[in-house]
């Protein structure tokens, strides 16, 4: 039988939040799906650390599932807690800073054709 979530275990009810750790200065992450269609992430931030300025050619979907973390999208700031989302729109510039350290699952959805 195919599996088309990896590292995660299947049939089986847990916390996304507890499949990553980060230890201070780290920024730590697992994939859990990668095609040219989807990818889905989770992260761990360590209090400071941030991943710097970028675009995606998809759409990304970031929701928060532990502490608070800033978002900077196309030079505006959003600040999201545990349980909050937030879309941040394909070929927009957006970075990732972590207030405190906290957790989130990213997914992006790409185009049909890129």
């Amino acid at each position: 039988m195919d599996k088309f979530l990896k590292n995660i275990n299947h049939e089986e009810v847990l916390k996304l939040a507890d499949l990553v750790e980060a230890s201070d200065g780290q920024v730590v992450s697992k994939t859990l799906a990668q095609n040219d269609y989807v990818s889905i992430t989770v992260f761990a931030f360590s209090k400071g650390e941030e991943i710097s300025t970028h675009e995606s050619d998809g759409d990304a979907l970031v929701t928060v599932i532990d502490g608070k973390g800033k978002f900077i999208v196309d030079g505006k700031e959003y600040i999201l807690n545990t349980g909050e989302s937030l879309v941040m729109p394909a070929r927009k510039p957006h970075s990732v800073h972590a207030i405190e350290g906290f957790k989130m699952q990213l997914t992006v959805v790409f185009p049909l054709e890129r």
